[in-house]
């Protein structure tokens, strides 16, 4: 009897103890500001130099397998009355190359614009437009890759119904690139960067909304590269 009465006894102990210890919240089981999601006020806080470093810290997590933790479905929750991206990145569609993954980004983070050979034409200056003048993103980034599918095709200058359109819109970056194969991943990957400026130059030109905004320091725009077997993000100079 006694044995039992002590038993009875531990056991409301613990239960005393377990009621009395703040109760873990969400957000502190799964990593701090899991559930956090951009609003008006942060991105109206942000700059297009701070919205550059929050993408090269999240690309630096990802390649150190440090990602955050994310609670996907608050984030879903959170976002559904509206949203305020702090960056537009326009990325090919390779496969390998997931914005907001490699970026280390959640829901409601970044608008993705994504085609192959990341090119640019009307539709896409368009889709920036509304990201920057309308809903009020700060940075504009062209995403190339190594090893690009799109880039090898315009170098061999494949032919293959409407892809031989969207192809053609590599081949200056061919041109300036000097000759060269589509074997040699080095030289793949020199036309792919002068794709990447041929995009941003392309966006300054025939884009006067986003011109006018790039101007006065309201948005930035900045092109970069990817690395298929590392997974980092190279940022290319002016």
């Amino acid at each position: 009897m006694r044995r039992t009465t002590l038993g009875v006894g531990l056991v409301f102990f613990a239960l005393a103890v377990s009621a009395s210890a703040p109760a873990q919240t969400s957000a502190e089981t799964t990593g701090k500001n899991a559930a956090a999601i951009q609003t008006a006020e942060s991105q109206a806080g942000m700059t297009p130099v701070s919205a550059l470093e929050k993408l090269k810290k999240g690309n630096t997590r990802f390649v150190e397998k440090n990602m955050r933790s994310r609670e996907w479905l608050a984030k879903v929750s959170a976002t559904a009355a509206g949203q305020y991206p702090f960056a537009v990145v326009l990325a090919c569609m390779d496969s390998r190359a997931p914005i907001e993954i490699i970026f280390d980004q959640g829901i409601g983070d970044v608008f993705g614009i994504r085609i192959a050979g990341n090119i640019v034409n009307e539709d896409v200056l368009g889709s920036m437009e509304y990201a920057t003048k309308v809903v009020g993103s700060k940075l504009l980034v062209v995403l190339g890759h190594t090893s690009c599918g799109a880039v090898k095709g315009s170098i061999d200058d494949a032919k293959l119904g409407n892809l031989t359109e969207l192809l053609a819109k590599i081949r200056p970056a061919v041109s300036a690139s000097g000759p060269g194969s589509s074997k040699d991943e080095a030289y793949v990957t020199k036309v792919a960067e002068a794709n990447v400026r041929q995009a941003m130059k392309e966006i300054r030109e025939k884009s006067p909304t986003i011109k006018a905004q790039l101007d006065a320091g309201t948005v930035g725009l900045v092109g970069s590269m990817y690395d298929v077997s590392t997974g980092k993000v190279t940022f290319l100079p002016d």
